[in-house]
């Protein structure tokens, strides 16, 4: 039996992870990273050391933990976080710390776009759009304030990229994985024309960019050093696979417009695969999807359910401390507080608003909780907030379904959120839509997996990749009575909210003058 090696780098721990071509899971290792560092406040960073040292240790660990052969093992495929980004030097050492796409900075003062783009978005109202763009731009930060290291910058890398180079000794990325503040081509899948406005707002020589190879293609083979650092076979090929979001789309089976992937991970996001370039929201692009010429769309809640665990650090602890006593996962101890409140939370509604959109929502979002009384309790609150994100990302469905004119009429739930039966139950109430769970848990590894398999034919075409690889676990079935509750709830009150309290978002603005956390890509 062959297997194929899938190394899925997260923003908290990377994971080495062996697949039979069945999709099954036959030995993992997963070392934990600490996210980031902060010098200053908002900055997110991290030596790139730590996530390659991270991957080399996950491999090791691996080949400890199965008696499997690394004969067995026909390549390996890399999936990573999205927007973190490596400057590194002619011998492609980094010239600085990682900026982690968790990071908030921002370049305020930047020329304009000018000339006909400059005109055109100011008669289309994009003008602020991008000169959001501009200021969020990592590259932009760094060609500004640290114009010594972008001088001496020979590539400009996303992580996928500095991993792809370390394993393979060549400066190249997948396609998949270009989801950042760069000079890329969405429609076209490849980097931008030369006429094109990005290279203005985003100003770099193309030399400063990786080769890019579409998903299923060969990046390289395993160097020996990189054999001698992992524990890999030398020679073995890299396949191209995609950013994390992506290959769990296609790792949860969501391979067909009608079927909406939505991922429980610290952003919360709601994907569906096309293969027509569709603009969910007007002139904020899809994302490339983790097979050749395809998109995911895309509707993200940045920090979805980062408040989940916000809930459980500040309100939470005696659930964790009764989990690690009895040796039980949390999630079993926190359904039991969603399931002491009736669906609606007695009129507890919550929007999940903790970082503004580019467009939607506006930049002077904020989260907002109303309905307070004197019955509710950290229960109500709790459920309320898996209540609020399954709002959200239905209204990211129903704004899909209007763009691409296919309606969405089955649900897969990946990320670690998908654990919970409780959040399942009330998202399949909230969507009136059957919701499955994958048959593992694993879904963004599984997805650069079946990248693997394809490019390596070991599954003739995707189609075929997908329907042997993935199986659906549990579906829960919406509720009839709950869904009304829910349906009156939604359309009443949370489509409401943001438009009534726009106006006092913009008043608390201007009294205090705070910035809010950055949106994020």
């Amino acid at each position: 039996m062959e297997y194929i090696l899938a190394i899925d780098n997260g923003t908290q721990s990377v994971r080495a992870l062996l697949f039979d071509l069945k999709g099954n899971l036959a030995a993992k290792a997963r070392v934990l990273i600490e996210p980031y560092f902060s010098q200053h406040p908002g900055w997110a960073e991290q030596e790139p050391s730590v996530f390659w040292d991270a991957t080399c240790q996950a491999c090791l660990r691996l080949w400890q933990t199965t008696d499997i052969p690394k004969s067995a093992v026909a390549g390996v495929a890399l999936t990573t976080q999205r927007g973190t980004v490596i400057n590194v030097d002619a011998d492609g050492k980094p010239l600085r710390p990682a900026i982690v796409w968790l990071d908030q900075r921002r370049t305020e003062g930047l020329p304009p776009v000018g000339g006909f783009w400059g005109l055109a978005f100011k008669l289309v109202g994009m003008s602020e759009t991008v000169a959001y763009v501009q200021a969020e731009a990592e590259g932009n930060w760094i060609r500004t304030h640290q114009p010594d290291i972008w001088a001496k910058t020979h590539k400009y890398l996303l992580l996928s990229g500095y991993l792809t180079y370390r394993l393979t000794g060549r400066l190249a990325d997948s396609v998949g994985c270009q989801v950042a503040y760069i000079p890329f081509d969405y429609k076209g899948l490849t980097w931008a024309s030369p006429r094109d406005w990005k290279w203005e707002a985003l100003p770099m020589d193309k030399a400063l960019l990786p080769d890019l190879v579409p998903p299923a293609g060969v990046l390289g083979q395993i160097t020996a050093e990189a054999a001698e650092a992992t524990g890999i076979p030398a020679g073995l090929p890299l396949i191209a696979a995609a950013a994390d979001k992506a290959c769990e789309v296609i790792g949860s089976g969501c391979l067909e417009p009608h079927v909406g992937c939505l991922s429980y991970g610290t952003s919360a996001t709601i994907n569906t695969t096309h293969r027509r370039y569709i603009e969910v929201i007007p002139l904020i692009p899809p994302y490339p999807a983790a097979i050749p010429g395809a998109y995911s769309l895309e509707i993200q809640i940045y920090r979805g359910y980062w408040m989940v665990n916000w809930f459980k650090r500040e309100f939470g602890l005696r659930e964790m401390r009764i989990a690690e006593q009895r040796g039980i996962e949390p999630e079993a101890l926190f359904d039991e507080l969603v399931n002491q409140v009736p669906p609606g939370s007695e009129g507890l509604v919550l929007q999940p608003y903790w970082s503004p959109g580019i467009r939607v929502p506006g930049p002077e979002a904020r989260g907002a909780v109303i309905g307070f009384s004197d019955v509710h309790t950290r229960s109500h609150l709790y459920r309320a907030i898996l209540e609020g994100l399954a709002y959200a990302l239905r209204e990211g469905k129903e704004r899909t379904e209007q763009r691409s004119r296919v309606p969405i009429t089955e649900l897969r739930v990946s990320g670690g959120g998908s654990q919970s039966d409780a959040a399942m139950q009330l998202t399949a109430d909230i969507f009136g839509l059957p919701t499955a769970r994958p048959h593992m848990y694993e879904t963004s590894g599984l997805g650069a997996a079946i990248d693997a398999a394809v490019g390596l034919k070991l599954h003739p075409d995707f189609d075929t990749a997908v329907r042997e690889m993935t199986h659906v676990g549990r579906v829960f079935e919406p509720d009839a009575r709950t869904r009304i509750i829910y349906e009156d709830l939604y359309q009443g009150v949370y489509k409401r909210m943001y438009g009534q309290l726009r106006p006092l978002y913009e008043r608390i603005r201007d009294i205090t003058g705070v910035r809010k956390t950055r949106a994020r890509r």
